[in-house]
């Protein structure tokens, strides 16, 4: 219910009054087929009876022609009202989400699978309409059909309109609970299949390419279709399971129906009823019944929402509370960071990620953190950005919280990655991302600072070339290129290189390298790296390890006093 509580109700309350809108017109949509029935029953008899004129069964001939107007108006109005606050819903709904996942964009694929996001956004929020439409409004109406038929039946005679309660209290209470505990475990099953389903999917599009080198593509495919199939005998048990409730019910309404009728009929023989209302009270039974079989379908379904909740909770629940973040002002082309006595723990994990973290950086220093895989050198990044709060310590930009300035941090740090996006458009249009008011001079600058000038000149297109979806058009080393480009036009006085020569050949690496240490010797640099090269050139180098720094200090200190920094140094030089 807590789930219910913080993903459904809220939406419930915004649009309660469209919800009740729809409620309200799609129980009178049955009741005006209820009033069709029995007005056509009413109508069948009192012409059986040769009336002496027609304007005797004139009013029920016009309110068989009203209800059966209005029961398709009313229809059309309460889908028209309910599915359009379901999709706003929806729609809030994945809003919410994508405000949720942009703060932790930059650590997504360590906190979630691929899959089961892809699942989330594309099968577990469109899923949820489904409370709305298939489980909210056919309970709540079937709910109030119950209570009105018998309430009305009790008029007549309440004896047997307390014998109608207990028996409607079978489609009503009895089946609905019975489907709810024998397909439970089928519906968590089924979910639990095709969230796996997703997941093997995306590994699947991810690793193509090595399922075949490795010649293993049927071995794949095999599992695949194991998992699909499995999927499949569930939901094949589930809808054998509908298909056979729903038979039940029908045989059980066509009893009931029988039971009004001879109900009815001994009415009319006592006295009490008109023989031309027999008719008309056993056909009006037929679309009550109607309204009140769906509600076992619709509690059925709480175990798949509940699976589907759970999914989107966790979610929630890895976002970092809102805060209104601070503005970064406009005078910061001096930007200090500070990180006092830091250390960062991920959830559930036994040991500190980084630990006993103390640094400071000053305007325009060039930093290097060096460190193998594993050494903390990401988890400082994220502090450093902010997206991540130290579990004790602080880290503070111009002597402020550097998480409370939100996405301003971005105003003032740039971080060129190891793989950054470059999209399907122009090489220009990439280069502008960092400033989409850059004029062609501009962009030629940067891209002449960048070492890309004469390359880019030389092709036909030159900056209108085409990169094409993720910039295949060009190489590892052209990518890095133009990523850092995008940069230079942001002007950030900060940079942050987190590893950007990764992959490239040593030629390709030293001569980004140098562009790097050229185009970046008025900004502040942090880089992050394994490799030593160009370390001469910074101005103060730390070595991570297990989390702590083990070694800080210029170049030439490091080389003099530290006989593994020295041994580092050869060994990546080769010499």
């Amino acid at each position: 219910m807590n789930l219910y509580q913080h993903h459904i109700f809220p939406y419930v309350r915004k649009y309660k009054k469209t919800l009740w809108s729809t409620i309200i017109l799609g129980a009178l949509t049955i009741l005006s087929a209820a009033m069709l029935t029995f007005t056509s029953g009413y109508l069948i008899s009192r012409t059986s009876e040769r009336p002496e004129t027609i304007l005797l069964v004139y009013i029920p001939i016009v309110a068989v022609r009203t209800f059966g107007i209005s029961r398709a108006a009313l229809r059309y109005v309460e889908r028209l009202l309910g599915h359009n606050a379901v999709l706003k819903i929806i729609a809030d709904m994945r809003v919410r989400l994508y405000h949720v996942l942009e703060p932790q964009a930059l650590f997504i694929r360590s906190r979630f699978q691929t899959g089961d996001l892809l699942g989330t956004l594309a099968d577990d929020i469109e899923h949820l309409q489904d409370v709305y439409i298939r489980t909210l409004f056919p309970t709540v109406i079937g709910l109030f059909l119950y209570s009105f038929s018998v309430i009305v039946l009790a008029v007549y005679d309440w004896k047997f309109a307390l014998v109608m309660a207990l028996c409607l209290a079978v489609v009503v209470f009895i089946y609905p609970m019975a489907s709810l505990y024998l397909m439970k475990k089928n519906q968590q099953q089924s979910k639990k299949l095709h969230s796996q389903l997703y997941n093997t999917m995306t590994e699947g599009i991810f690793g193509l390419r090595d399922w075949i080198i490795s010649g293993r593509k049927e071995q794949f495919l095999s599992a695949f279709q194991k998992e699909s199939h499995a999927s499949h005998e569930i939901d094949k048990k589930i809808a054998y399971w509908q298909q056979s409730r729903t038979v039940q019910l029908q045989i059980f309404s066509g009893i009931l129906v029988l039971v009004v009728g001879v109900w009815a009929g001994q009415q009319a023989a006592d006295g009490l009823l008109l023989p031309t209302y027999i008719a008309a009270f056993t056909l009006v039974t037929l679309p009550i019944l109607e309204g009140l079989i769906p509600v076992s379908h619709a509690v059925e379904r709480m175990p798949a929402y509940d699976a589907s909740l759970q999914r989107i909770d966790r979610i929630h629940r890895q976002s970092p509370e809102y805060v209104q973040p601070l503005e970064m002002p406009n005078e910061h082309l001096d930007v200090t960071i500070e990180l006092q006595n830091v250390r960062y723990r991920y959830e559930n994990q036994p040991a500190d990620a980084v630990k006993n973290i103390n640094l400071s950086i000053r305007p325009g220093e060039k930093v290097a953190v060096l460190g193998k895989s594993g050494a903390g050198k990401s988890t400082l990044i994220q502090l450093l950005l902010g997206t991540l709060e130290p579990t004790e310590g602080d880290v503070h930009v111009n002597g402020q919280p550097v998480s409370q300035y939100g996405d301003s941090v971005y105003d003032v740090m740039s971080v060129l990655n190891q793989k950054p996006y470059l999209f399907a458009t122009t090489v220009e249009n990439n280069m502008k991302l960092g400033d989409y008011q850059a004029v062609l001079e501009d962009v030629n600058r940067v891209a002449e600072q960048v070492g890309l000038h004469e390359y880019l000149q030389s092709l036909p297109a030159g900056l209108k070339t085409q990169m094409e979806e993720t910039g295949q058009r060009f190489s590892g080393g052209e990518r890095q290129r133009i990523a850092l480009a995008r940069i230079l036009l942001k002007e950030t006085p900060v940079v942050i290189l987190d590893e950007p020569t990764v992959g490239l050949d040593p030629v390709t690496e030293y001569s980004l390298v140098e562009t790097l240490h050229q185009s970046l010797q008025d900004k502040t640099v942090v880089w992050i790296t394994h490799h030593l090269m160009g370390m001469e050139k910074m101005d103060t180098i730390l070595f991570m390890e297990d989390g702590e720094i083990i070694m800080q200090g210029t170049h030439e200190e490091l080389l003099s006093m530290n006989e593994r920094y020295r041994q580092l140094y050869t060994m990546d030089q080769g010499l």
